[in-house]
């Protein structure tokens, strides 16, 4: 009698508008070639579109803009579209992210995987044939996991969203006068908002050098250091 062999059960690809929990998804994710991108938000699958220019060359200020403040503040860090399981229905994959590492008192960690776990402090979108998704089920997400500000790029209408914790709930801080929006959970994150819809490097790393020269900065940095000493 032939020796037949164990059929190997093949995971369904994922679709757009797929409604899953967040281990299915991901489990089946992993199972998509590696150049295939997906977001659960929600509960429902968002397959990615190709980026065009302008959010790619946004996208790439931003992680300057980021990296730069990273460079000034041991204790913590920043990553670009790297997935984040924020909770049972919810695995996004944010344009860019700034958190406090774990050591130093940060809300995240990386599991047995490598994978991020809990939410960033900050998290950063560039809305461009995504700003409905961004300022909405996202937002509603991000709301839901504990982030503690929130920055939709919007790059067809060219306006910046910035929002921030308040009682478990985001308010959207109004643009001030000077067109400098300043982060409160990192200080010294100064983001010239016009500079940055207008891709002009210099002016973004201007005003932000402006924010790591100033008190609160430095108080910062101490901060962290002093959280990482005192464990």
């Amino acid at each position: 009698m032939p020796i037949t062999k164990p059929q190997t059960r093949t995971l369904p690809p994922l679709e757009n508008g797929d409604r899953l929990d967040q281990k299915t998804f991901h489990a089946r994710y992993e199972a998509m070639p590696e150049d295939f991108r997906a977001e659960l938000i929600g509960g429902i699958v968002y397959v990615s579109s190709p980026q065009k220019r302008p959010h790619g060359k946004t996208q790439q200020l931003v992680h300057h803009w980021l990296g730069e403040y990273v460079l000034a503040t041991p204790g913590t860090d920043a990553l670009d579209n790297t997935t984040q399981i924020l909770g049972p229905d919810s695995e996004p994959q944010p344009d860019a992210c700034l958190f406090i590492l774990p050591e130093h008192g940060g809300q995240v960690f990386v599991d047995e995987n490598e994978y991020m776990n809990g939410p960033p402090e900050l998290i950063v979108e560039v809305g461009a044939a995504t700003e409905s998704i961004d300022l909405h089920r996202k937002l509603q997400d991000y709301e839901k996991a504990g982030v503690r500000e929130y920055i939709v790029l919007a790059v067809r209408t060219q306006r910046v969203f910035w929002f921030v914790r308040q009682r478990n709930k985001f308010k959207e801080v109004p643009l001030p006068d000077d067109g400098i929006f300043r982060a409160r959970v990192f200080p010294g994150l100064w983001l010239a908002a016009e500079a940055m819809l207008r891709e002009e490097r210099a002016g973004v790393l201007a005003a932000l050098k402006q924010g790591l020269a100033t008190p609160e900065h430095a108080a910062f940095v101490a901060r962290l250091r002093k959280q990482a000493s005192n464990p």
